[in-house]
């Protein structure tokens, strides 16, 4: 049975998939953590923005919202030595963020 799977290239087909499957698999796993920080970034972010057009810039709840951003920023740069800019659109890959560049939107 060995030889006929090696003969009919079936053996080849599924050893094919396989490797297919795993590099699938295994290939994606950066683009979805890296996805997964931009979200939280995205997330903070956009609470960020809400929280001071409800509640004023220098509110107790837009400050909770900014340490919320610092948060995220530094999982991102903990995790992937990088953070996404949400701003700028872009991603950063030195910890060259400020925990109060928020403050500027609100003159």
């Amino acid at each position: 049975m060995g030889h006929w799977l090696k003969t009919s290239g079936i053996g080849t087909a599924m050893l094919t998939a396989f490797a297919l499957s795993g590099f699938l698999l295994f290939g994606g796993a950066p683009r979805a953590q890296a996805n997964e920080c931009q979200d939280r970034i995205r997330h903070a972010d956009h609470e960020l923005h809400k929280a001071a057009k409800r509640h004023g810039w220098d509110s107790p709840q837009a400050a909770e919202r900014r340490r919320e951003l610092a948060e995220a920023r530094a999982w991102c740069w903990e995790n992937h030595h990088r953070w996404w800019n949400e701003e700028e659109h872009r991603w950063h890959t030195d910890r060259d963020w400020d925990d109060h560049d928020h403050d500027h939107d609100r003159h």
